[in-house]
Order: C-alpha cells, then structure tokens, then sequence
C-alpha cells in the first residue's frame, strides 16, 4: 500500500506564490484581465498545458452543435406556430400547444438520455466517443449530431412555435393583412409576403437570445453523447476544480453571449427598417 505524502508548509507557500495566490484577489482579477487581453488565458491546473489552444480546439464542435439547434429549433417552432394559429380547429391548436408544452417541461439530459437509449441501435446516428468531423464526412457529421442537437433545440423550438403563434394571431388581425385578402391574393402569399415578415420580429428576438442558452446547454449534453466539445471540457474542469479552465470558458461564453446579442440586433435592423438609426446617431 502507498503512503500519502503531505506538503510541507514551505512546499505550500511555494505553490502559492508560484500560481500568484500570495497576492490580494483585487490584484490577481486585474492580472489576469491583463492576461486575458494579449490571449493569455493562463494554464490548467491539472494538465499544465495553456489554456486557449484546448478551448480553440473544442469550440467549433459546440457551435456546431449550437447552429444546428437552432436551424431545427426554427425549423419545428415556425411552421408550428404558423399552423396554430392559422388553423382555427380546437383540436389541432390544442394538440400543439400541448407539444409544445412537453417540449418546455422536458430536461434536456433526460431527453438527451432516451434518445441514446432507443436509436444507439441505428448505425451512425448516436456518436458515442466515435466522432466525424464536418471537414471529414458532413454527411456523416451531421447524422451524429442530429440527435445531440435536437435534444438541445427542442425547449427552443416550443418558445418559438409559442411566440410565432401569438405573434401571427395579432398580426393577422390588422388592416393591411385583411385588405390584402380583400385584393383577392392567394392565402400563402397573404401568409408569407405580408403577415410572416412581420410576426417574425418577436421571434427573431427570442431566437437570438436564447443561442447563448443552446450553447451552455451543451455542456450536458456533450457529456451525454460522448462529444469531445468545449461543454464536455467545461464539465471535466468543473469536477476536476480547474479553476483557470472554468474561467476561460465561462469568459468565451460570455463573449459570444455578446456577439450574438449584437448580430441578432442587425439582423433585427435588416429585416425592419423601422428600427434602423438615423443618420447622425438620432
């Protein structure tokens, strides 16, 4: 049986000084701001290897798998909420917003876990640790992350289809919408040209501020999935009590946290030129 060797106090100052402890924390948040600024994110405790290259080499996995949320999360919410709201049947508005209810209420872990239970039978389709980058095989790629991204994407997806149907039921109601079906226009064309393009404000609102979201909820998933992603190397770090780790990444999310706030706002700009600024700032 081994032994288990304390460290000295001489051995603990040591270590102390050596990853700047012995300094006052006021001191050491703005050191490692000055760091962080030149793309020095420190080491890890555990692997002493610097920080950024690990973080870099994982992030394109996690938007991946945030994009492709997204992309069905728009794809299942829109035409939905469309549906809902169009279709004035008592059952099939009830058969919706109960859908998407479940896919409010449902954890995304546990979703995440049945659907490697049933399909891990299906070659290709559930990753396991065996990953395919896009660059490799998108074919493949995609398969594999079908199923990680849609377990993300589905609480999106009943937020979206919810506000693509309140929005299109008070749009609907409005003058140009009922003159435009006074013209004698097709009912998709009154739909998509003229009531869609505006309804889809709010939902190009809710969409862009919860991808941040989708990208922190990759983190249990990864997990789930076996993908070697930025989340999967949040959660080692947090288990492991890599603090420096922790804090690059919850630095980086911030950020893009950020940047998609700032694109969803052009985006926003580019769709309704209402809200566009004028020049000179007014």
């Amino acid at each position: 049986m081994g032994t288990q060797v304390e460290a000295t106090p001489e051995q603990m100052e040591e270590l102390k000084r050596l990853f700047g402890e012995d300094k006052p924390i006021p001191v050491l948040y703005i050191e490692w701001l000055g760091r962080v600024v030149q793309g020095d994110f420190g080491f890890s405790l555990r692997t002493s290897r610097p920080i950024l290259p690990d973080i870099l080499q994982r992030l394109p996995l996690s938007i991946e798998i945030t994009l492709f949320a997204l992309v069905l999360a728009l794809a299942l919410g829109i035409p939905l909420g469309i549906a809902a709201a169009l279709k004035q049947n008592p059952l099939t508005d009830i058969v919706i917003r109960i859908t998407g209810l479940l896919g409010l209420s449902l954890p995304q872990f546990w979703l995440a876990s049945l659907m490697v239970i049933a399909f891990s039978g299906v070659q290709g389709w559930i990753p396991m640790g065996n990953y395919i980058s896009f660059a490799a095989d998108p074919i493949k790629n995609l398969k594999m992350l079908f199923f990680p991204s849609l377990a993300i994407g589905t609480g999106l997806a009943a937020v979206i289809m919810r506000y693509t149907r309140n929005s299109m039921l008070e749009v609907m109601q409005q003058d140009y919408v009922r003159t435009a079906k006074a013209k004698g226009l097709k009912k998709r064309v009154v739909v998509i040209r003229h009531a869609l393009r505006n309804a889809i404000l709010p939902v190009i609102t809710v969409a862009g501020f919860n991808t941040g979201y989708l990208l922190g909820g990759a983190i249990v998933i990864e997990e789930v999935f076996a993908l070697p992603g930025m989340g999967r190397l949040a959660l080692y770090a947090i288990y492991q009590r890599d603090y420096p780790v922790i804090q690059g990444i919850v630095l980086l999310i911030a950020a893009m946290f950020v940047l998609v706030n700032l694109v969803t706002d052009l985006i926003y700009a580019a769709v309704d030129p209402r809200i566009r600024l004028d020049e000179g700032g007014r």
